[in-house]
């Protein structure tokens, strides 16, 4: 019933409209400020939870410590580029209500991300509103470009589906003699 109401109530596109635009905000705002801040650099964010994954009253799992070091810290560059731009490109999607779901889901991985590393701050906070958006789907964005963005990919889709091309009318008849 709730799900429902989240789906198709006009109420409901109203609330998750202002609830999207501020999270939109909040994720553009500091991907924004990473971006032009000149010097965003994860690796004391990773050495941090990388370090907080071993010991006694270890607060980060020790496979995500794993996975810190053996992958991300490494990587730390390619890190340094997909966080801030994944911040802003997250927040432009909610804040203008196009590809939302898309947005919101990614937005969770990062929060996910952020929660497995050992910082709680409000990340958990922004799953659970996220999670709003992306059960209400396009509801959520239809004050919003994909109000204009969604019918015209899935008419693109359409038409690509069913464009007839005669190479690929085969006879599938079975002749039985």
């Amino acid at each position: 019933m709730f799900t429902t109401w989240l789906r198709e109530n006009k109420v409901a596109m109203w609330l998750l409209t202002v609830l999207r635009v501020y999270l939109g905000y909040d994720w553009m705002t500091h991907g924004w400020q990473k971006l032009t801040g000149g010097g965003f650099d994860a690796t004391g964010f990773l050495t941090g939870a990388i370090e907080k994954s071993t010991g006694e009253g270890a607060t980060v799992q020790g496979w995500w410590g794993a996975f810190l070091e053996g992958f991300a810290l490494p990587n730390v560059e390619l890190f340094n580029f997909l966080v801030p731009l994944g911040e802003f490109l997250v927040g432009v999607g909610l804040l203008l209500g196009c590809f939302t779901t898309l947005a919101a889901v990614m937005a969770m991985v990062m929060n996910f991300a952020f929660l497995f590393s050992g910082t709680v701050s409000t990340n958990a906070q922004l799953v659970l509103l996220q999670i709003f958006i992306v059960v209400a789907g396009y509801n959520a964005a239809k004050i919003g470009l994909d109000n204009w963005v969604i019918p015209y990919i899935r008419g693109m889709y359409n038409k690509f589906r069913h464009r007839k091309d005669p190479v690929a009318k085969v006879n599938t008849k079975t002749q039985h003699t």
